[in-house]
C-alpha cells in the first residue's frame, strides 16, 4: 500500500480536497441557486433567468448605485493601491535591511488590522460632532461653521471609503512585489549601465519590471480580486446597511442586504455570479497584459 501512494501527485490531494470543497462546490451550488427562487425556508424554486431579469432591468438601485460605486471604488482603490504597493516597495528595497523590515512591517500591519483601525480610528477622525478631528480642525481654523456630517453624508462617504481602502491595500501583493525586487540579480543593472543606461527610470522599465513580471501578475490579480470583494468599509463606517442613500453600497453590500437581511438567496446568488464574473473577466484582462507571453 505504502509503494502504491509514493507517487508526488499525492501531495496535491489536500490542496485539490480544500479547493474543490470550499471554492467549487460553492460557486457552483451559487451558480445553481441563481436560477431559483429560495428564501431559505422553502425548497428552492426554479424561475431561470428572472432573477437575471430583474437585477438588470428592475433593481434600480443595482443599476444606479451599486453597479456605478463598485465600478469606481475598484477602478481607483485598485490601479492606486497596486501603483502604491510598488513604488513603496521598490523604495524600501533601496534601503538597508533593518529599517526596510521596519518600515514594510509598518505599512502592512493596517492590511492585517484593517476592521479593527476602521472602527476605532476612522470613524473618530471622521465624526460627525465637534468631537471628531477633522470637525475640530475645521471649527478651529473657522472653514466650517457647523460639523460635517462625513460617515453619513452621500457627497463624502465614498471618498472615505476610497482613503480608507487605499491606507490598508498595502497586503500581500505588497510583500511580494517587495520580494521581486530584492531578488533580481544585482549583476543586470552593471551590464545595463556598462551598456549606456542612464538613470533610475530606465532601471526601473528595463531591468526591474520585466525581471519581476510573475510579482506584478500576483500583486495585481490580488487588487483585483481584493477591492471588488470588499463590502464591510462603507457598513463599518456608516453604521448601516445599505448605506445612507446608498452613496457607499457596493456589490458585497448588496449580496449580504438580499441573502442575510431579506433572506432572497437565490437573488442574492444572481448577484454573486455577476460579481464573480466581472472580477474573472478583470482577472483575463491582467492575465493578459502581465503574464508571459509564451
Amino acid at each position: 500500500m505504502i509503494r502504491k501512494m509514493n507517487s508526488p501527485l499525492w501531495f496535491l490531494v489536500p490542496y485539490v480536497s480544500l479547493f474543490f470543497i470550499f471554492i467549487v462546490i460553492p460557486v457552483l451550488i451559487a451558480i445553481g441557486l441563481s436560477f431559483t427562487y429560495f428564501n431559505t425556508i422553502q425548497t428552492p424554486e426554479f424561475v431561470g433567468l428572472r432573477n437575471y431579469i430583474e437585477l438588470l432591468t428592475r433593481d434600480d438601485v443595482f443599476m444606479q448605485n451599486v453597479l456605478p460605486n463598485t465600478i469606481r471604488f475598484a477602478f481607483i482603490v485598485g490601479p492606486v493601491g497596486y501603483m502604491m504597493s510598488f513604488t513603496l516597495a521598490w523604495m524600501l528595497a533601496q534601503i538597508s535591511h533593518r529599517p526596510r523590515t521596519i518600515f514594510a512591517i509598518i505599512l502592512y500591519s493596517p492590511s492585517m488590522t484593517a476592521g479593527i483601525a476602521m472602527a476605532v480610528v476612522w470613524t473618530v477622525l471622521f465624526s460627525g460632532n465637534s468631537t471628531g478631528y477633522i470637525n475640530s480642525l475645521l471649527l478651529q481654523l473657522q472653514i466650517i461653521e457647523a460639523p460635517l456630517q462625513f460617515l453619513t453624508s452621500p457627497d463624502y462617504l465614498m471618498n472615505i471609503m476610497i482613503v480608507v481602502s487605499l491606507w490598508g491595500s498595502m497586503g500581500v501583493g505588497f510583500l511580494a512585489m517587495m520580494a521581486g525586487i530584492l531578488n533580481i540579480d544585482q549583476t543586470l543593472y552593471e551590464a545595463a549601465y556598462m551598456d549606456g543606461m542612464r538613470n533610475r527610470w530606465q532601471e526601473i522599465f528595463y531591468i526591474t519590471i520585466p525581471s519581476m513580471k510573475p510579482q506584478m501578475l500576483f500583486g495585481a490579480v490580488m487588487a483585483v480580486v481584493g477591492t471588488f470583494q470588499v463590502g464591510a468599509i462603507g457598513v463599518a463606517l456608516s453604521g448601516a446597511n445599505p448605506t445612507p442613500q446608498n452613496a457607499g453600497q457596493l456589490m458585497v453590500n448588496h449580496i449580504e442586504d438580499f441573502g442575510f437581511i431579506r433572506y432572497l438567496m437565490g437573488y442574492a446568488s444572481a448577484i454573486s455570479v455577476v460579481l464573480l464574473i466581472m472580477i474573472y473577466s478583470i482577472s483575463k484582462v491582467t492575465f493578459s497584459l502581465l503574464g508571459e507571453k509564451d
